[in-house]
């Protein structure tokens, strides 16, 4: 196993490099540049000038890009055109609120998830599976962003159970205030951003639990006497489970990423607004810092999946 992990290790190091030039590339590329319109209406077309020469945007690209490589092994991702703050600085405070958010949405995801598909799937065409069909089918059909909005205007707004903006209220004190003040903050968010991710775990494990149900070795234990709860427990269950402990990886790290519509429509201040912004003013520091910590973030998906399959899996460890 540890052979396998340090070879896709090694192979990740290429695509990581690629992965860099293409980022800083296409963020180049993007037209525009972070001084014009945000220093002053008045600004002269010589000072934004002079800003760019300072900043080095008119070197060229194979040069901006070394001069980045450099600074990047030196742990300095630059500064801020927006902020004017070290992009580490940035990215790290954001990404203590999206840790937070991901992790409450996870735990929700898989707690609502595993129960529904594991229930519609045991009681197959039963008045339990066809409402959670019709729930499945629901969500799917209505845009994540619709749901957000609804539960924003309803829970937020009218009701006035939940904040609309921000991470943490102004007015919590003390560690312990901090934290509830957090929580509050991330509840509806959370909650309704599982709710929204659930469906494609509950379809897909239905459909697993429906063909186990069916398989040969299901029926063989049936044979020799195995009770019911038994087969589900020790046959149905661990098979059904193993495609979603393999895409595993890839919700952790997808939810790490930070959600952009979520943040977006709750305010909430973390790693997909600050992208959502930092393109609107073409702030190229974070933008870059920001795509590549995406592409490692997807690439340590890939290889946690593996790993975690290889550790539920006894087949996958002897091949």
């Amino acid at each position: 196993m540890w052979k396998t992990v340090l070879r896709r290790v090694l192979i990740m190091i290429p695509e990581v490099i690629v992965l860099s030039v293409l980022v800083f590339l296409l963020a180049k590329a993007m037209p525009g540049d972070p001084f014009t319109g945000s220093i002053g209406p008045h600004t002269s077309a010589a000072q934004i000038h002079q800003l760019k020469v300072q900043a080095g945007l008119y070197n060229p690209w194979y040069q901006q890009y070394w001069n980045w490589v450099v600074h990047l092994f030196h742990g300095n991702l630059g500064t801020s055109f927006q902020y004017q703050e070290p992009v580490t600085r940035i990215i790290g405070e954001r990404a203590i609120n999206t840790v937070w958010l991901a992790l409450f949405t996870m735990v929700l995801t898989y707690a609502i998830a595993i129960p529904m598909g594991l229930y519609a799937g045991r009681h197959q065409n039963h008045i339990g599976d066809n409402i959670i069909r019709v729930y499945t089918f629901v969500t799917m059909a209505i845009p994540p962003f619709v749901i957000l909005l609804i539960a924003l205007w309803i829970f937020g707004y009218v009701l006035g159970w939940a904040p609309t903006t921000g991470s943490v209220s102004a007015t919590a004190s003390g560690t312990m205030g901090t934290v509830l003040s957090r929580l509050q903050h991330i509840i509806l968010p959370g909650l309704v951003a599982s709710l929204t991710g659930t469906v494609n775990i509950v379809q897909y494990l239905r459909s697993e639990v429906i063909d186990a149900k069916h398989s040969d070795y299901v029926r063989t234990a049936r044979s020799k006497g195995v009770p019911t709860t038994n087969v589900f427990r020790h046959h149905i269950l661990r098979n059904s489970l193993l495609p979603i402990a393999a895409f595993a990886g890839y919700s952790i790290t997808g939810l790490l990423g930070g959600s952009v519509v979520t943040e977006m429509i709750f305010s909430y201040p973390g790693m997909g607004l600050l992208f959502l912004n930092s393109i609107s003013y073409r702030d190229y520091t974070v933008i870059t810092a920001l795509v590549l910590l995406y592409g490692l973030l997807n690439l340590l998906g890939t290889l946690l999946s593996d790993i975690i399959l290889t550790a539920v899996d006894p087949r996958v460890r002897v091949q």
